[in-house]
């Protein structure tokens, strides 16, 4: 096998050679300002508005809903703060869900020590938040319902077209962090009903340090970020045309080819997780199996530390993902998957992968006999034995 196989792709992705072909004029030749009132700077400001276009198509929405960000944590925290502070005198109760990121939980946290209520819907031992539940929540003071649109961890993809239905019936703005989705299942902002939408370059082959806010027509929500007049005056700071172009061409390549690329990560995905459910005593699959994203692949291997796990497997040149993280030198269980049912035990026993297009068998077969040979390895030692 080769020296690396790469299969975390959830945490980011390998930049499309075309996007980064895209990408070099604006470093080495045409580098204007895109402000800049001359002709120079109008070649980069082209660039700024065609990559609006381009990823304007991938989501079905309008080049003038597309807002540049530096990435899917800032959107975020622009979607719900903006909200929360905009419309703070028609109420303070916002709605979420458990399993979302920390971009979105941790500002949820924030708004709290403003004064706001947070209700944090349950999810089912799947992964999915319940319309109904949704429906209960709802009150007087609720101005936003904010929940993603496919969870980091475990995949699953959420009924968002029919929470949005509801929200828009109920006169509440709807946002969703398609953060994960993006680039990799069919968005369309209209069919869904949001009214903002969070998506990061870096997930579908663009470059890290860049990412959008989708904002229907009609919203214009205070800046996260004071300065100049960029982005129609709504968030300051110089374009980073390089990124921005890298990103524009990379959501253009995931539009034509998310059909054919989804297809065969689906493939890839089910043919691992049989592979592993048959083949590994005791191996269990975290999440939905059939509404989840197309690379991804959560497992819970009972009697192994997902640490453990991860150290031996990148021994072997293998990468992949726990579903928790590091804190303060221990391990914290994942907040996904704690929600969805699992103790602290099972959820330090788990571990992500998520495939691309990159990704062939040959690497999953190699990458199967790893995991066989490790997590039986691993038992013989396991303090849970």
């Amino acid at each position: 096998m080769k020296e690396l196989i790469y299969l975390d792709n959830g945490a980011t992705t390998a930049v499309e050679a075309e996007a980064f072909e895209a990408m070099k004029p604006y470093f080495l030749e045409r580098y204007g300002n895109s402000f800049g009132g001359y002709r120079f700077g109008a070649e980069a400001g082209r660039a700024v508005e065609q990559a609006r276009e381009q990823i304007a198509a991938l989501l079905g929405a309008g080049p003038k809903e597309i807002f540049f960000t530096s990435g899917g944590s800032e959107s975020d925290n622009w979607a719900l703060k903006g909200v929360a502070r905009q419309f703070r005198s028609k109420g303070r109760h916002i709605i979420t869900t458990q399993i979302e990121h920390p971009a979105v939980l941790n500002t949820c946290r924030s708004l709290e020590r403003e004064g706001f209520e947070i209700t944090r819907l349950p999810v089912s031992k799947d992964g999915f938040a319940e319309l109904s539940a949704l429906q209960k929540a709802v009150c007087e003071d609720t101005i936003l319902i904010s929940v993603m649109a496919a969870n980091n961890e475990v995949g699953t993809i959420q009924p968002i077209a029919e929470m949005g239905a509801f929200a828009r019936e109920q006169g509440i703005l709807f946002h969703t962090d398609a953060v994960q989705a993006a680039g990799h299942i069919p968005i369309d902002v209209k069919a869904w009903n949001v009214d903002l939408l969070s998506g990061s370059g870096h997930k579908f082959g663009g470059p890290k340090g860049v990412g959008f806010l989708y904002m229907k027509r009609g919203i214009e929500l205070e800046p996260l970020v004071h300065g100049g007049g960029q982005e129609r005056g709504l968030r300051g700071g110089t374009h980073n045309v390089p990124a921005i172009a890298g990103m524009g061409k990379a959501a253009e390549l995931s539009r034509i080819n998310m059909e054919k690329r989804a297809l065969y990560e689906a493939e890839l995905r089910d043919y691992f997780i049989n592979r592993v459910l048959e083949e590994i005593p005791g191996a269990r699959l975290n999440g939905s199996l059939k509404k989840r994203l197309p690379g991804n692949c959560n497992f819970m291997f009972p009697g192994v530390s997902s640490e453990s796990l991860l150290i031996m497997l990148d021994r072997k040149g293998i990468c992949a993902s726990a579903g928790s993280a590091c804190a303060s030198g221990a391990i914290e269980p994942s907040h996904v998957l704690t929600a969805l049912g699992l103790d602290k035990e099972q959820a330090q026993s788990s571990l992500r992968f998520t495939l691309s297009h990159r990704n062939t068998k040959e690497e999953l077969d190699f990458t199967a006999e790893q995991l066989k040979t490790i997590v039986e390895d691993l038992r013989r030692f396991s303090p849970y034995g």
